[in-house]
């Protein structure tokens, strides 16, 4: 893995951790950073909705699971027998953070379908300085995990190390064909 496929990874993976734990703090009843729940969601979502256990539990998983999945095909690479399933689930990290970033530019240019006048200018500012540039760097960097070379350390089909035959004093010696 390279240096810039393995920033990546732990930058993805960071950020979707981070958000996730927001969500279950959220999911607590706290309305952190903001002070009450009606003030979060106009300032998170742009619209009056609920930051109840149900509603933002499912999306904590989703983070959570987008980590964890953008992380394993960074470390294992596409030869690994779950290595399909992983480079899928890095495309939907990438697909949807691309989704969220260019929703974001539509909102940022007037287009509110969707928003609510009343979310004022909070949720504009948060999503043009934060929201919206940052889905769209997760994207990239979740696009360049996805298209990363194989991992640094190879693996067989069991998924263990491969390791060159070694001699007596501990150096790798070359296998010849017999």
């Amino acid at each position: 893995m390279s240096l810039t496929t393995r920033t990546a990874a732990l930058t993805v993976a960071a950020v979707l951790t981070a958000d996730g734990l927001l969500h279950v703090l959220w999911s607590t009843g706290s309305t952190w950073p903001a002070g009450d729940a009606r003030a979060l969601s106009y300032a998170v979502l742009g619209i009056d909705a609920p930051f109840t256990s149900p509603v933002v539990l499912p999306l904590a998983a989703a983070l959570f699971g987008g980590a964890a999945l953008v992380t394993a095909r960074a470390r294992l690479g596409r030869a690994h027998r779950l290595g399909r399933l992983l480079q899928a689930g890095t495309l939907a990290v990438v697909c949807g953070t691309a989704l969220r970033g260019l929703a974001g530019i539509g909102w940022a240019v007037g287009l509110r379908t969707g928003l609510d006048t009343a979310s004022g200018d909070t949720f504009q500012l948060l999503n043009r300085a934060l929201y919206t540039p940052l889905c769209l760097l997760l994207a990239a960097a979740a696009l360049r995990v996805a298209a990363g070379k194989e991992a640094a350390v190879p693996c067989t089909a069991a998924g263990k190390e491969a390791a060159a035959p070694r001699t007596a004093a501990g150096k790798e010696t070359a296998v010849r064909a017999r």
